[in-house]
């Protein structure tokens, strides 16, 4: 889903927010003021935007709203799932219908759609009235969005996160002779299977290995960050972010190993190694039953061994202009129950909690995960995202698949030429966003 909008509607939508939710009809000859519609003091209005599934009103329910109508039998859930057009975060800003809560991607989407829009609200207090224990969830996805802002506020809670594992074609390990990967491989040892099972035999070119660079470097298990901490621009041309880019490089430059997209693993077949999100197990299987598959845990580096990518995670928030901040945490806290967790792992839901009965738990209601090591899931500890930059500093999402793709794959860039390229970019960027900040706020004070 493409979930971008020009930035003269942003601003629009965030002056209708600060002007107390009144909206003009469109194509209306008079200024008409429209009441926020006032909703039952019984109903939760929940909106997700990611997890993407949640777009089936059937997934929603079998995973939350049917745990909720028992929890909370007195009230009524009401989901709105995003949409374009018409329920998007200014659809609904416009029309006065804000949500109670959100779920929404925390890396991607909480600088620009929650606090570009003045939806955040700090959950410390409530965290403390209602004495949650935030120490028994996973803490790199806790630190994800404490990271959010140099205070150190925390403005929701995770839910989910969409991890990644190595995946890997039985077959072709059987067909040439070479043995299984293993739970907590680094990278030059997977390096060296991938050149042994990487040849072309008739028409067909074995490749040993795949990834997504974008995600490989979002994600990255070395916990860099692509921007400045201290400063309005980008950080990539340094020595630690040519080691991440080097390590992937070298398996692209095994001959007639060019990177394929991961999602022709099952299509294709001819992928030995993958590494993709938990959610392919059952993808995969569906798209060729007859593929003999399994998984391990990701590669890592060598100086940071057992280590995951960083947090994927989708979060909830409540927002600041909600009427029922304490019912929306209590929600928010059922959902969190150790209880509520185990029955998410069941539907191959990766929670934030990682306990022993969670990650049992985890696929025993998805027959495409039986048999698979799906403990592979849970090696290790997942890499702690960043530190939190200084005050008042842009957030920009900077394109760091285009480090590879097309710079490297296409235009045959060196590493540190193809950093110094997207550092520029994101540098320029950021400048621009600035200056056209500080043009509306000119224009806000005439």
């Amino acid at each position: 889903m493409n979930k971008g909008w020009k930035s003269s509607l942003l601003l629009a939508t965030t002056i209708v927010l600060l002007a107390g939710c009144t909206a003009i009809p469109a194509g209306s000859e008079k200024e008409t003021k429209v009441e926020k519609p006032k909703s039952p003091d019984n109903e939760l209005f929940i909106f997700t935007n990611w997890p993407s599934f949640y777009v089936k009103e059937d997934v929603f329910d079998k995973h939350i709203g049917q745990f909720l109508k028992k929890k909370f039998p007195d009230i009524t859930i009401k989901h709105v799932h995003w949409d374009n057009p018409g329920r998007r975060y200014e659809d609904l800003i416009a029309a006065g219908t804000i949500p109670d809560i959100i779920f929404d991607n925390t890396r991607m989407n909480v600088q620009r759609y929650i606090f570009a829009n003045d939806l955040q609200y700090d959950i410390s207090e409530l965290i403390k009235k209602y004495n949650f224990d935030v120490s028994k969830l996973n803490p790199a996805l806790v630190a994800q969005m404490r990271n959010l802002t140099p205070e150190g506020k925390l403005y929701g809670l995770p839910y989910n996160n969409n991890d990644f594992v190595l995946f890997y074609n039985k077959d072709i390990f059987d067909k040439f002779g070479v043995e299984y990967p293993k739970d907590g491989m680094t990278y030059d040892e997977i390096y060296e299977l991938a050149k042994r099972l990487t040849r072309v035999e008739g028409e067909i070119t074995y490749k040993g290995y795949s990834q997504n660079p974008g995600h490989y470097m979002n994600y990255n298990q070395l916990s860099l960050s692509p921007l400045s901490q201290t400063e309005d621009k980008g950080s990539l041309n340094t020595p630690e972010w040519k080691k991440v880019v080097d390590n992937l490089r070298r398996f692209y430059e095994i001959p007639a190993n060019q990177f394929d997209t991961v999602e022709t693993f099952a299509t294709k077949g001819n992928i030995a190694m993958a590494v993709a999100t938990v959610d392919h197990i059952v993808s995969f299987h569906e798209q060729n039953k007859n593929l003999n598959f399994d998984v391990v845990s990701v590669p890592s580096f060598a100086d940071a061994p057992n280590t995951r990518y960083q947090p994927n995670v989708y979060s909830m928030y409540i927002t600041k202009q909600s009427t029922k901040k304490d019912l929306a945490f209590q929600v928010m806290a059922a959902l969190l129950s150790e209880e509520h967790q185990i029955e998410l792992a069941k539907e191959g839901v990766i929670v934030p909690m990682e306990t022993k009965a969670v990650q049992e738990a985890f696929g025993q209601n998805l027959p495409q995960m039986r048999g698979k090591n799906t403990k592979a899931i849970f090696n290790g500890s997942t890499a702690m995202p960043p530190a939190a930059r200084s005050a008042g500093l842009l957030w920009n999402d900077v394109p760091m698949q285009n480090v590879f793709d097309p710079l490297i794959f296409k235009e045959s860039k060196d590493s540190a030429t193809a950093l110094r390229m997207i550092e520029e970019q994101t540098t320029k960027a950021i400048q621009t966003a600035k200056a056209a900040k500080a043009d509306v706020d000119k224009a806000a004070k005439k």
